[in-house]
């Protein structure tokens, strides 16, 4: 007979057992440590011939479905006659379609009764029969200026056009594989500055599709936005966010004082656009909007692939007073003086980086740039056209960025959604740069050459995109960072982490600190700077070489400049060495002479979403 007595200390003995094992540390490494281990590269604003300017200006056959299927990694011929495909292929991407006329100059064209019977169809008939098709563009830039110069949809077709986008979407996402998302461009040009919004859904069409989108002939104004997306999610218990881009072509309306209607910038503005604007889109064709060399004399990169003469309407010149309230680095100096005054910071924002490619064709590489509209694609005179036929800047201008890279634990709708969300996200001006990204109060010089550093970067400090808060006494934060050469591309000039912040004068300030470097340069004794990294472009030729910088850099950096008492902000800049910019490959390709003002080499970069301190 067995003793309970016994039984019960055997089984009491059995389960201290089974404890004490299973405290042990595993033999293998977990796979399931819940951080973000992938990094995914995507494009969150591409424009096909569902856009009416995309349309208009030669994208008459390209579609979403042909923008899916290229960013997969399939080739494509481009408007131009060109095979065109991707290297690699991208991870996700967002179709973003001007919600203004959505679809709609391609079904007029094709005789689609559904467009052809609205009052907007038969003004456009009108134009054709004037033979003044260019009225068309025209009708298409008065929606964006002013609700009251056109004639919308109505609803029924709006939601039947929409429909097919949100299908098309899901067609193409193939979860764990490649994400298409839904989404579209909410397009608002008051007096031609440029307030223009993407904005993307996490969710499929069962619920996208119940909601046709805002568009600017709703509103122009960016809190009605914010309304309309509140609304969506009450509706379907969907998630969606707007992602604001190009403030260089804002004329001061980007990151403002006062919202559109004059009033000063409040909590109640504060509030809204931190919730519905997480991340902003810094680099794009129109344009890099990290930072202007007149907010940042002292940071010799802050002059990079700038365009400050006007707005996007060119219906007015740039004048100094916009620039601080239109380039990200600024803006984020800004949210932090929003914060010590209302207590929210509206300008909390990641950074990513996409194309506004109205062509179809997502291409940011150098030497593989298959431009961003039809007029822009490879050819011996697409230096000297215009963009827009001839209506906006030189071709020459064009810039080949970017792409967003996201930190996210799977390839799908939810994780990437997520991760851009708490912005654990980056920018690049194409190439694609692996770069990681850690703050603490605790992270020692050896730390970021741990095999396991992203175990000590996530359980003793933040991602990028996070915060921090209550500092120790007599102890400033340490930031971990690591980057990694595109193996595609060129190796890797420094590392430097720029810093903002509200010192105790209620002054803004920033500083650019060089962090780690490639080769065996110092800095200068007297100015602090480092020597620059070189350069191996044969122009000719349009070739450079990997002689110079460095595979890959990573360090641990202390903040000499630390007050736990004041708001700061830091972010890293990676730069690449030199490579012959797109316009130098052309003029090699087609034998033709570079056109004046064009650089010859450009240094490609990322930027990380910042780290926040918060006294």
């Amino acid at each position: 007979m067995i003793n309970i007595r016994n039984l019960i200390l055997l089984v009491f003995m059995g389960s201290l057992s089974f404890t004490a094992q299973s405290a042990e540390p595993p033999y293998s490494a977990p796979v399931d440590a819940d951080y973000p281990k992938n990094v995914y590269w995507g494009d969150t604003h591409l424009h096909t011939r569902n856009s009416a300017d995309a349309y208009s200006l030669g994208n008459m056959n390209l579609t979403p479905a042909d923008a899916f299927r290229f960013a997969q990694g399939q080739e494509l011929i481009a408007h131009n006659g060109m095979r065109v495909q991707l290297r690699r292929p991208l991870d996700f991407l967002v179709v973003s379609d001007h919600a203004e006329y959505l679809g709609g100059y391609y079904r007029f064209n094709v005789g689609d009764s559904l467009v052809n019977e609205t009052s907007a169809g038969r003004q456009w008939q009108g134009y054709l029969e004037e033979g003044d098709p260019v009225k068309l563009i025209r009708a298409f830039t008065a929606s964006m200026a002013d609700p009251k110069n056109n004639y919308p949809f109505p609803e029924k077709v709006r939601r039947l056009i929409w429909k097919d986008v949100a299908m098309t979407a899901d067609e193409y996402n193939k979860p764990g594989q490649f994400t298409a998302f839904t989404g579209y461009e909410w397009t608002s040009m008051i007096e031609g500055n440029n307030l223009h919004r993407v904005v993307v859904y996490k969710d499929g069409a069962d619920k996208t599709a119940q909601l046709p989108p805002f568009s600017g002939q709703d509103s122009l104004d960016p809190r009605e936005l914010w309304k309309a997306l509140a609304l969506y999610e009450e509706t379907t218990g969907g998630e969606v966010m707007a992602i604001a881009h190009n403030g260089n072509i804002s004329n001061g309306m980007m990151f403002p004082s006062v919202s559109v209607d004059g009033k000063k910038i409040d909590r109640a503005y504060a509030e809204l656009r931190a919730r519905w604007e997480p991340i902003y889109e810094v680099s794009q064709v129109k344009g890099d909007g990290e930072a202007h060399p007149t907010l940042s004399p002292d940071d010799e990169f802050a002059d990079f692939e700038t365009w400050d003469a006007d707005n996007i309407g060119r219906t007015a010149v740039k004048e100094d007073w916009m620039l601080k309230h239109e380039y990200a680095r600024s803006a984020l100096k800004l949210g932090l003086e929003y914060e010590e005054s209302l207590g929210v910071n509206p300008f909390k924002i990641g950074l990513i980086a996409s194309t506004d490619g109205h062509n179809s064709i997502s291409t940011t590489e150098e030497d593989n740039f298959f431009g961003k509209f039809p007029e822009s694609e490879p050819g011996p005179k697409r230096m000297v056209n215009a963009m827009a036929g001839d209506q906006l800047w030189k071709n020459w201008r064009i810039v080949s960025s970017g792409y967003a890279a996201v930190w996210a634990k799977e390839n799908t709708r939810e994780a990437i959604f997520d991760a851009m969300k708490r912005r654990e996200v980056y920018a690049t001006t194409g190439s694609r740069i692996e770069v990681r990204f850690f703050g603490g109060w605790a992270f020692e010089e050896n730390d970021i050459f741990s095999p396991n550093y992203l175990d000590r970067g996530y359980s003793a400090g933040v991602p990028m995109g996070g915060d921090l808060t209550e500092a120790p006494k007599n102890t400033a934060p340490s930031f971990m960072i690591a980057a990694v050469k595109d193996p595609n591309g060129a190796n890797l000039d420094r590392l430097q982490i720029v810093k903002g912040w509200l010192d105790n004068e209620g002054q803004l300030r920033e500083h650019v600190y060089d962090v780690a470097w490639s080769g065996e340069r110092e800095l200068d004794a007297e100015s602090g700077k480092l020597p620059a990294v070189g350069n191996t472009v044969d122009v000719d030729s349009a070739t450079y070489a990997n002689t110079i910088g460095a595979a890959s850099l990573a360090t641990v950096w202390h903040d000499p400049q630390f007050d736990r008492k004041e708001r700061a902000f830091y972010y890293v800049r990676v730069l690449e060495i030199p490579v012959p910019r797109w316009t130098t490959y052309d003029a090699a390709y087609f034998d033709i002479d570079v056109p004046d003002g064009a650089p010859d080499s450009i240094q490609d970069r990322a930027y990380t979403s910042p780290i926040w301190y918060t006294p």
